[in-house]
């Protein structure tokens, strides 16, 4: 599948106490390892949306073929990030698909990203969503279609809603219960770390 893909990696990660796009697994620092994902999927371009220490974060993946793009309206939330890269992309996403993920799912493999794009391709609605529980988050693929809908989102809201309101048999759904663990507080990391996903430090 023909696609772009979108690493949003704009958060100041307060409740964590430290940069979560700075920690390592298996030596790599979180932020490399998703963009080096987004990559292995083949992806015709990949973006990084950056906002907190974003020269020091940029300087994190300068040895691969990324974009990195700074979002100045971080603070506000999720949807900032998204509606950057959707201006970033512009016309380019009209027709393509665009994988989006982020970088503090430890347990993320390129397997969970190949999975979705193939159900994306086959899915009514061109979409494919990771379930969280009842609801639908990243790492996702998002139709064209659907995509348009970037600058209408707002606040620490992503496309999760706008995938709800699609029909529920139209939308590929992934289910990976290891990517429901994330990195948000110090007793996430220490989850991660006891189970391998996070380097000890």
């Amino acid at each position: 599948m023909r696609h772009v893909a979108v690493v949003l990696a704009a958060g100041a990660s307060r409740r964590l106490g430290q940069p979560k796009q700075g920690l390592r697994r298996d030596g790599e620092t979180m932020l490399h390892r998703a963009a080096g994902l987004a990559i292995s999927t083949g992806a015709q371009r990949v973006l990084i949306v950056l906002g907190a220490r974003s020269g020091a974060m940029a300087a994190l993946v300068a040895d691969l073929a990324v974009e990195c793009i700074d979002n100045d309206a971080w603070e506000e939330g999720l949807a900032s990030s998204l509606r950057a890269a959707a201006r970033a992309l512009g016309d380019f996403a009209i027709e393509t698909p665009v994988l989006v993920l982020g970088c503090d799912q430890p347990a993320l493999e390129a397997g969970h990203l190949q999975a979705l794009l193939e159900g994306a391709a086959r899915a009514a609605s061109g979409c494919a969503a990771t379930a969280h529980g009842d609801a639908l988050g990243i790492p996702a693929v998002i139709a064209a279609a659907v995509w348009r809908e970037a600058e209408q989102l707002h606040g620490d809201r992503g496309f999760g809603a706008v995938l709800k309101r699609l029909p529920v048999e139209t939308v590929w759904r992934l289910r990976a219960p290891e990517l429901e663990h994330d990195l948000d507080t110090p007793a996430d990391l220490i989850a991660a770390t006891a189970r391998g996903w996070i380097d000890a430090p």
